[in-house]
């Protein structure tokens, strides 16, 4: 971290010795150590309070997209891309019922003849007159011819 050698730990234990006294060094350096360690204490707790709340902050993410997921319904789906295809069947079956629950038309009081008789196709006037055939349009075009360049 602070990249000290030998020779600088070397240096800087000389100076200590002679600014504060070999009487009082290691009472001094028991305090650094404490200080130190409780520095490190201190970091460490606050770099796990925060991974603790990045893991929390990813588990809520986790649990909603699980919530997500069961809320997700398949078949809700297929239901609303099957509405209009019901729909149609539910007219159908509406006309249906309409038809079979409306009273059939009443009888004539004579019966209605399959087949024209005779006489009605003998009486029956000729209205088609026949039909002249248009007649074609001769068309002329004009000649194209090349020049030679």
């Amino acid at each position: 971290m602070f990249e000290i050698g030998w020779l600088e730990l070397l240096v800087i234990a000389v100076v200590m010795i002679v600014v504060v006294g070999p009487k009082d060094l290691p009472g001094m350096l028991r305090t650094f150590g404490r200080t130190t360690t409780q520095l490190r204490r201190m970091a460490g707790d606050f770099r796990k309070q925060f991974d603790d709340a990045l893991k929390e902050a990813e588990l809520d993410e986790v649990r909603k997209a699980a919530s997500d997921l069961q809320k997700l319904d398949p078949t809700e789906n297929i239901r609303k891309a099957m509405n209009p295809v019901k729909a149609v069947g539910d007219e159908i079956r509406s006309s249906l019922r309409a038809a079979a629950t409306s009273p059939a038309p009443k009888a004539s009081a004579s019966p209605v003849a399959a087949e024209p008789s005779a006489e009605a196709v003998e009486t029956a006037p000729a209205t088609s007159a026949p039909v002249a055939e248009p007649t074609p349009v001769e068309e002329k075009i004009p000649a194209v011819s090349r020049e030679s360049s």
